[in-house]
């Protein structure tokens, strides 16, 4: 093997034939031979290129309608053989078998059809099989074949063969053989997933996910640790599909954070109104209806002010001009909205460090998937927690039943529980929050971090009473103690919703009716570790 070998002839077969002409000319004027199948081959005869079938490599004709066309030694061997063996070049030379250098396939859009919703019929007939077996075998003889598979990599071909006189380095081979294995191995991902879902097989014997690389990241959590940014591929709307308008580029907290704020702001649907989330280290510290976007925002920003600063924006509506100057007075790292007016992008454009991203309206909230998280030697794979409690779905368990204002605090504040880390605490007051407690070890400790916070937020605005006089309280899981929920009542909270299930929920209830609460069960639990 030589580092630099060169490229006398191109096996082109694509699905997505995007860039083919181009590239297909220019392979065409450096003197390579071009080779390929079906629509590829017309496409490329059309735009006056001379073209050699894969069938005359062969001796048969394309069947079964294209299931059968390069399965075959004169294609097989022409990527696999090794050019610097002697017996390799014997067994081509008897067998009638011509080299091929360079190797340019995208697969069947299996992905896409199964993305819009095709039959299962549908989806089998696009699972390529051809493809994947010559990927595979060009990727393996790297040592002297090119493997093409994004129409990324065309130019960054086009360039290499330029440089080096129609040939490539070795080095640009394996980069290429990398990215082939990676592809084949996503392929296949996408249709064991598929599969496991269209069986009903939640737990499959082996569970396979793959990405695209979005973004290389500076670091990761910390500066110390190397990230990046893969999508999935679902077009779910969110982070992965947001365009940013301005500012640098996303920090891995960034995105992470981003992500959990979006998510919280789609629980609440544009039609009932205009809703805004705020969040530091993917909790929230503010979360608020309004009859406005800006008084959404001011409700929310009068949460915790200072947990706010250097903090995430989400909007459930497109972002205006005088939501965006409320926003501007302090340090915001991320807005997200679906969509933002010119005004809005006139006042952020001033923030140069601000950025700002627009999404395809909404994610769907009751929309399933996947969560992963890895720990030590695997992974723990389980449904994304899409639950969701209706009015109708609460039991009432104390004497006292929650008013027709306390009921629709009690469902806005179990909306926001989901979304914060446990154990969580969350007090409601008129369609915002004003206390929020997360991530303690003890329940009555988020209990009082809420209330406290709360009182230290009515001092600095110059109320007498703290903000959670009169509010509603939820519980992301039941309160294993009365003292939790007792701590919640002496900081003027009227109305809990829990999940209940406790050992101890009579104590609990008799507790809340001793203290005049009204108090509801969701029979769902919220965590969120």
């Amino acid at each position: 093997m030589t580092d630099l070998t060169p490229v006398r002839r191109a096996l082109l077969s694509v699905s997505d034939k995007t860039g083919l002409v181009e590239l297909a000319k220019t392979l065409a004027a450096r003197g390579i031979e071009l080779v390929s199948t079906g629509g590829t081959a017309r496409t490329m005869r059309e735009a006056g290129l001379e073209v050699q079938d894969v069938s005359d490599l062969t001796g048969f004709p394309e069947m079964m309608d294209g299931r059968v066309k390069t399965l075959h030694p004169g294609v097989h061997g022409g990527l696999l053989a090794l050019r610097d063996d002697d017996a390799h070049v014997a067994a081509m030379k008897e067998h009638g078998i011509g080299a091929i250098d360079l190797l340019v396939v995208n697969l069947y859009p299996f992905e896409e059809t199964v993305a819009r919703g095709a039959g299962y019929d549908e989806a089998i007939e696009n699972i390529d099989i051809g493809g994947p077996a010559m990927i595979r075998a060009a990727a393996k003889n790297h040592a002297f074949v090119n493997v093409v598979v994004d129409v990324e990599d065309y130019q960054p071909l086009l360039d290499e063969l330029e440089v080096h006189d129609g040939r490539t380095s070795y080095a640009f081979r394996q980069r290429l053989a990398l990215n082939a294995y990676a592809r084949t191995g996503a392929y296949d991902a996408a249709v064991s997933a598929w599969m496991a879902d269209t069986l009903g097989e939640t737990a499959p014997r082996r569970r396979v996910f793959a990405g695209t690389l979005a973004q290389t990241l500076r670091y990761g959590e910390n500066p110390h640790q190397g990230a990046a940014f893969y999508t999935d591929g679902t077009a779910r709307a969110g982070i992965s599909t947001a365009e940013q308008h301005q500012g640098k580029e996303l920090s891995y907290n960034n995105i992470n954070d981003t992500d959990a704020a979006f998510e919280l702001v789609s629980e609440f649907l544009p039609e009932d109104g205009p809703a805004c989330a705020i969040i530091k280290h993917a909790n929230p510290c503010g979360v608020a209806r309004g009859a406005s976007l800006t008084e959404a925002y001011s409700r929310a920003f009068d949460c915790d002010r200072t947990s706010a600063f250097g903090g995430i924006v989400a909007l459930n509506q497109p972002l205006d001009r005088a939501t965006a100057e409320a926003i501007a007075e302090i340090f915001t790292e991320v807005v997200i909205a679906p969509g933002a007016d010119e005004g809005a992008r006139e006042v952020f454009a001033a923030k140069k460090n601000l950025r700002l991203l627009t999404t395809d309206g909404l994610s769907d909230p009751a929309a399933g998937g996947l969560a992963v998280r890895q720990v030590s030697g695997g992974f723990l794979v389980q449904d994304r927690d899409n639950g969701r409690i209706g009015e109708w779905e609460l039991k009432t368990v104390t004497k006292r039943q929650p008013t027709s204002e306390e009921l629709a605090d009690l469902l806005f504040a179990w909306k926001v529980a989901k979304h914060v880390k446990s154990n969580a605490i969350v007090y409601v007051k008129d369609g915002a929050t004003v206390g929020v407690g997360a991530g303690q070890m003890s329940r009555v400790d988020s209990t009082r971090i809420a209330a406290r916070k709360s009182q230290d937020m009515a001092e600095a605005l110059g109320f007498s009473t703290p903000l959670t006089q009169g509010s509603v309280v939820a519980s992301d899981a039941f309160f294993p103690f009365p003292d939790g929920l007792l701590t919640a009542a002496e900081a003027g909270a009227t109305a809990v919703i829990q999940p209940g299930g406790s050992m101890r929920d009579d104590k609990v209830i008799e507790a809340a009716d001793e203290a005049g609460l009204a108090m509801v069960f969701t029979s769902m639990r919220h965590f969120r570790h």
